[in-house]
């Protein structure tokens, strides 16, 4: 697998009215928090559930967040990874 861009997240800050943009075309969020994968369709994600699981207590998007295909990753468990990089 190749890395087409990385962001440094201490530079380019990504808050809640970001995420129209940055989802836009994707088909499913997972949001990581613990051992717990909470996962979103876009299209029909409840916006305040959808804020409340990607956005940190900074107001920022919570790292690592990795696009995959269609399939965006936020936050970090190993099963979750597994399951989408086929580990």
């Amino acid at each position: 697998m190749a890395v087409r861009e990385t962001v440094d997240a201490r530079k380019q800050r990504f808050g809640p009215e970001a995420l129209d943009e940055l989802f836009e075309g994707a088909r499913e969020i997972v949001a990581i928090k613990g051992k717990r994968a909470l996962r979103f369709e876009w299209k029909d994600a409840g916006r305040a559930e959808l804020e409340k699981a990607v956005i940190g207590p900074s107001g920022n998007l919570r790292a690592p967040a990795l696009r995959v295909g269609k399939t965006w990753l936020v936050g970090f468990g190993e099963e979750a990874y597994d399951e989408v990089f086929g580990g």
